[in-house]
């Protein structure tokens, strides 16, 4: 019509538009022709309100191509290595965006354990032994109720060090302690490590053979160590335990735990303060006489116990 007529105004008035209008289209068919008419993007060049940047989009990729994490321990790590918030959604969508596959699962199918949760912190500590390198054991305790962890490094795993990490235990835990628990490692085992509970008035609770579900909270504190700590420093450094002794306050203080709906070990520890015990009751409630040296063999252990019993 404008080509025909010749009149911009007239045209503005028989089509209701106005003149900018009239003139943005005839410029477009002017420079690209047809293709010129289509309707453009509304996007925004620049949007400084974005949440996710392109940076944060390859930090969340890489955390998952090269350590295999989910979406809530990506949100974890973004926040302790980069001071990065983003929830979980947020990273879902970029996951999504990129074609990223779910992570495949590849446990066997079993039956549903049963769970077990100690309602007072200290009643009951899980401890176990994890080889990290060549000559560097790592030390674990974890407490049952508000997963309050404790870790230390060693070089051997010997009765010494077990007596050293279990007085670091005590120490930093902000309970007292009524009950240890165990695998059968030699290094729980010997007299001076088992005598050394007795006169701290702890009580030695080993579990069966061949049963790590029984100790399942240290089992899988021990795995997150591996893929949240170990994954991201070089083990070889000098300050190694130092950092080791920084990601153990960040995870009792700042860590949010699925199993706690959230919480963190300490928020799990002030709701629970009001049934902590102090360490004169504990020692009153224990009964040295009831405690005996435990043998490393499961079955002399148990004939052991039956023949106590019967005496």
């Amino acid at each position: 019509m404008y080509y025909e007529i010749g009149n911009a105004g007239i045209v503005c008035l028989k089509c209701g538009i106005s003149r900018p209008t009239l003139r943005k289209w005839v410029n477009r068919y002017e420079k690209f022709g047809l293709e010129g008419l289509q309707d453009k993007s509304k996007r925004p060049l620049n949007s400084p309100s974005k949440k996710v940047t392109l940076q944060d989009e390859t930090l969340i990729l890489e955390m998952r191509q090269k350590r295999r994490l989910g979406a809530k321990r990506i949100k974890i790590e973004l926040k302790r290595l980069h001071n990065i918030s983003l929830s979980v959604a947020t990273i879902h969508k970029v996951l999504k965006l990129h074609n990223v596959s779910p992570l495949s699962s590849s446990r066997l199918a079993r039956k549903i354990p049963k769970r077990y949760n100690c309602k007072i912190p200290g009643e009951r500590v899980q401890m176990d032994v994890c080889k990290i390198g060549p000559g560097l054991y790592q030390y674990t305790a974890i407490d049952d109720c508000t997963r309050y962890k404790v870790l230390g490094l060693y070089k051997r795993r010997t009765a010494g060090n077990s007596i050293d990490f279990m007085e670091k235990v005590i120490e930093e835990m902000p309970f007292p302690i009524q009950r240890i628990q165990t695998d059968r490692g030699y290094e729980f085992f010997a007299y001076k490590f088992q005598e050394a509970l007795m006169d701290w008035g702890i009580k030695f609770r080993p579990i069966k053979p061949r049963s790590p579900h029984l100790n399942g909270k240290v089992e899988r504190a021990q795995k997150t160590t591996l893929e949240e700590f170990y994954a991201t420093v070089d083990i070889k450094r000098k300050d190694l335990s130092d950092l080791l002794d920084e990601w153990q306050h960040y995870y009792n203080w700042e860590r949010p735990h699925s199993t706690l709906n959230g919480k963190t070990p300490m928020d799990k520890w002030s709701e629970c303060v009001k049934m902590i015990p102090f360490w004169d009751d504990v020692h009153a409630n224990y009964d040295k006489t009831k405690e005996f040296i435990r043998d490393q063999n499961y079955y002399y252990d148990l004939r052991f116990q039956k023949l106590k019993r019967s005496l």
